[in-house]
């Protein structure tokens, strides 16, 4: 379960976008649907994931935001010793909807655009 506490806290003040740049990009690969995204790739790396915010909406109970992820990915290959296989990182990017809990600071993250 992803909680954004320091997002929620940010709530109303200035700094709320770059808090909430700063904790998504803390939440691990595997926590966010960067897998399903991949257009180049095959496997996510844990290479560090770059959050650009694209919009922010105050709902009654939740924030709603949508936000663009560049992160990397490579072709896996057979791990034969004679595989031709580059292991060279590709850039990836996808477009996700977050939806976070004015109550809890739980959040939600789905994909968008890949």
């Amino acid at each position: 379960m992803i909680r954004l506490t320091k997002t929620l806290n940010a709530w109303g003040t200035s700094g709320f976008e770059d808090v909430l740049k700063a904790e998504v990009e803390q939440i691990p690969a595997d926590q966010l649907p960067l897998q399903q995204a991949l257009s180049t790739s095959s496997h996510v790396t844990d290479s560090q994931h770059n959050v650009r915010i694209i919009a922010v909406a105050d709902k009654e109970a939740f924030i709603q935001v949508t936000a663009g992820i560049f992160y990397s990915g490579v072709i896996a290959g057979c791990s034969c010793a004679d595989d031709p296989t580059p292991v060279d990182e590709q850039n990836e990017y996808c477009e996700v909807h977050i939806e976070i809990s004015k109550k809890t600071a739980e959040a939600t993250v789905t994909l968008l655009v890949r």
